[in-house]
């Protein structure tokens, strides 16, 4: 409250208070200037998990748990600023997926959507209602919400990569739903490379043929490495960079042409040796994955390296500048997508 009360009316409220309390009934007016701030104020903490770090703590994890037993052996990557809760922003998941060579980690679908960018190893899939994407690094998997899939590793080497999921927006809502298939793989439905043949050429199948398989579904996800990063490679010959973003890449749903999934947008840019960023503010707490080069996340003034295949959270409203050292190319995900729906997506540019 902004207004002094008399002694006698703050022991009055006191016990009106107390009084409301054990019929679950509270003053608002006690409370109002937290609950509508003037601006974000995310408990969400920038910070930077260093990949040589986690991939030792992972691999360890790998010799005392199966991807069987574990269901998916994956580190959180919790924000320090929300301990207890399993999530990097407030809205979003980020983990460290392990599958060792012969594993599989068994097939079952849930209301939440992931993607998957792979940090490490070449040949291992991740398999959507029965068709195979083959991983190597840097590729963008997405398993939509409600699909089956499962993961398997036929090459000699650990596959690791990062789990991006929307857990706390699915239990911020209470519609969280799963469900485990009784065998451990999909049967193959279709042969690998299946979806990006029908819907990955700016081209889809007839609407209301049988060839239009996913219709009503999310169509393509996966987003080869070699594929995004020759059209970055363009764009950056192409002109002058952006002030804010260098040059820089969305990730879309050629169902629609919007975000590649529901809650959850991506992208890619590269940042020139030597390019500086001006600053940015946006209220989607935004998780980068180093690809390529070095350099520096500069967060409300603090330095935070940025060295390949760290990963590195940026909160809600907080300035960012993004200096490189060398050429660097930088994967980004978000809950931009859902804020946009909602009318709640703000930016400031510097």
């Amino acid at each position: 409250m902004s207004a002094a009360l008399s002694n006698d009316a703050t022991t009055q409220l006191k016990a009106l208070y107390a009084e409301m309390e054990p019929r679950s009934l509270y003053p608002l007016w006690e409370v109002l200037a937290a609950l509508v701030t003037p601006k974000p104020r995310s408990p969400a903490q920038a910070h930077r998990w260093t990949y040589a770090d986690a991939r030792d703590y992972l691999l360890r994890a790998g010799d005392l748990i199966s991807a069987a037993q574990a269901e998916r052996r994956v580190l959180i990557m919790e924000n320090p600023g929300l301990p207890g809760s399993s999530s990097v922003t407030s809205s979003l998941y980020a983990g460290l997926q392990l599958i060792l060579p012969g594993e599989i980690a068994p097939c079952h679908r849930h209301a939440q959507c992931a993607l998957r960018f792979v940090m490490e190893g070449e040949g291992a899939f991740t398999a959507v209602d029965g068709e195979k994407a083959v991983m190597r690094p840097f590729d963008l998997v997405l398993t939509p919400g409600w699909q089956w899939h499962d993961h398997g590793n036929t090459s000699s080497q650990p596959m690791i990569w990062l789990d991006g999921l929307d857990i706390p927006t699915v239990m911020h809502f209470d519609a969280s739903f799963a469900e485990h298939l009784p065998q451990s793989a999909h049967p193959e439905t279709v042969p690998p490379g299946d979806t990006a043949m029908r819907y990955g050429r700016n081209m889809r199948p007839m609407r209301g043929t049988p060839t239009d398989r996913r219709a009503g579904r999310q169509p393509l996800f996966h987003y080869p490495y070699a594929e995004w990063r020759e059209s970055l490679d363009y764009l950056t010959r192409s002109g002058e960079p952006d002030p804010h973003f260098g040059y820089a890449l969305e990730f879309t749903n050629p169902a629609d042409g919007g975000a590649v999934m529901p809650t959850i947008s991506a992208h890619v840019r590269h940042l020139p040796g030597g390019f500086s960023s001006r600053p940015r503010l946006s209220t989607d707490g935004t998780i980068f994955v180093v690809v390529e080069g070095s350099g520096t996340a500069q967060v409300d003034g603090k330095d935070i390296p940025l060295r390949e295949r760290d990963t590195v959270v940026v909160p809600s409203w907080r300035e960012l500048v993004l200096k490189a050292d060398s050429d660097l190319v930088l994967f980004g995900y978000s809950d931009r997508t859902a804020q946009e729906k909602l009318g709640l997506f703000r930016e400031h540019r510097g």
